[in-house]
């Protein structure tokens, strides 16, 4: 389960770029303009709900979001414009080794990481340059052209750290 997302950087020298949801959407109205996609009532109460939303959402959770502005919508309705989100490139999906999918929106200016709490599910976002300078390093030493890449780190974040730390003490 996802409690927070914070964002920082290793460096402590900048914070993670947000996509620019406005081109987003532009880019979603093109990619549904050119395969003949309606832009049905239903389909805008999702689309809105999920960019009006922070953090990494299942699908769970964004229909519990949709279902309180209107009841009708389903979880197929959810999941078919979701992937349609996904396969126009403005939503990616995550998998943190928890058994959900997680969506977030993306565009070529926002890239970062991520560092996945493997007790409360929390996930923190971070940028760094120097990972970011390595792995072109990485790919150049061995002639090889980076498309894409995801980093995900896990372990067990500060609050779950402090909670193992703070012993109940036993009765008796």
């Amino acid at each position: 389960m996802v409690r927070g997302v914070k964002s920082g950087s290793l460096t402590g020298q900048q914070t993670v770029r947000l996509p620019d949801v406005e081109q987003l959407r532009k880019s979603l109205t093109d990619y549904m303009a050119q395969r003949g996609l309606r832009s049905t009532g239903q389909r805008r109460i999702i689309i809105e709900s999920f960019l009006s939303s922070p953090g990494h959402l299942t699908l769970d959770q964004l229909l519990v979001q949709v279902k309180a502005v209107d009841a009708r919508i389903g979880y197929a309705t959810v999941y078919r414009t979701m992937k349609m989100l996904v396969d126009s490139g403005i939503v990616h999906e995550h998998r943190f080794g928890d058994g959900f999918t997680r969506f977030e929106l993306t565009d070529s200016n926002s890239h970062h990481d991520h560092l996945i709490c493997v007790r409360c599910g929390s996930i923190t976002e971070f940028e760094e340059p120097l990972i970011e300078e390595l792995q072109q390093r990485i790919a150049a030493r061995h002639a090889f052209l980076i498309n894409d890449h995801k980093h995900e780190l896990y372990g067990v974040c500060q609050g779950c750290q402090r909670k193992a730390a703070v012993k109940p003490k036993r009765k008796g």
